[in-house]
């Protein structure tokens, strides 16, 4: 066949407007692409919610692409190893070590990437996160975004909006919505940004369980950013708190929206 450059130009960006209008009105509004948000989009939209996903980056992931300083390898704790198993990612046990399982991490972003994908999620890669929007009865009810391309060039082009019942922040350790909502509501009913703490593998993994939670009316904070928030330590490349953590937010996103 003959190939025309206007007709793929058009079916890109025609296919493309109407997805991003659809997705002006969401359920759920994820910020951030690494795990513990690909865990928690994956089983929102598994329950039938309408899910968007938002990275500022080109690719998913966030820090787990990297390993354990540039080696490819995570380690994933016993409690989190039927998350590994749900996404059909590979891993062994390490050296008879109970508990210790080890996975190849470009491996893994990528079995968590599709399957968040073919879960019926909606990603946009390259879109940053600007603001909130809050609303009736002092609650967060959508986010503010614009290209990450014009944030980066700081230019000085107005952002747009998308509307949502519930906001997860996973944006890692800079903890960017939240940090947000502290910036611009002094006032409001926050607990704040503490800051993450120096890090200690144990302490950091279980904290998770107490630290990812509704932090602000309409706002769920997950992952690194759940610890960054709360004054936790930081984990380092284990990984298996932030896969819980995400799938505790989804529960707790559920609770609400039902």
């Amino acid at each position: 066949m003959e190939l025309d450059d206007i007709t793929i130009t058009k079916a890109i960006v025609d296919d493309f407007s109407k997805t991003f209008i659809d997705y002006t009105e969401v359920d759920v509004a994820l910020v951030g692409g690494g795990p513990a948000n690909m865990v928690a989009a994956t089983r929102l939209a598994q329950e039938g919610y309408k899910v968007a996903l938002f990275e500022k980056k080109l690719a998913l992931g966030g820090g787990m692409w990297g390993g354990g300083m540039m080696f490819p390898r995570i380690v994933v704790q016993d409690e989190a190893r039927k998350i590994l198993e749900e996404f059909d990612i590979n891993h062994y046990e390490y050296d008879n070590e109970k508990g210790y399982y080890i996975a190849n991490s470009i491996e893994s972003v990528s079995r968590l990437i599709n399957k968040t994908v073919t879960s019926g999620v909606q990603v946009f890669n390259l879109v940053n996160f600007e603001d909130v929007m809050i609303r009736e009865d002092d609650h967060v009810t959508g986010i503010v975004i614009n290209w990450a391309a014009v944030s980066i060039a700081n230019l000085h082009v107005d952002p747009l909006t998308i509307r949502a019942k519930v906001v997860i922040d996973g944006t890692g350790h800079e903890a960017v919505v939240c940090n947000t909502v502290q910036r611009k509501i002094p006032n409001a009913k926050f607990e704040g940004v503490v800051g993450e703490r120096p890090m200690w593998a144990d302490a950091g993994e279980k904290s998770l369980k107490e630290t990812t939670r509704e932090v602000y009316p309409g706002l769920i904070v997950t992952g690194m950013a759940a610890n960054a928030v709360a004054g936790a330590p930081r984990m380092g490349p284990v990984f298996g708190g932030m896969l819980l953590s995400g799938e505790m937010a989804a529960k707790i996103a559920m609770s609400k929206l039902d």
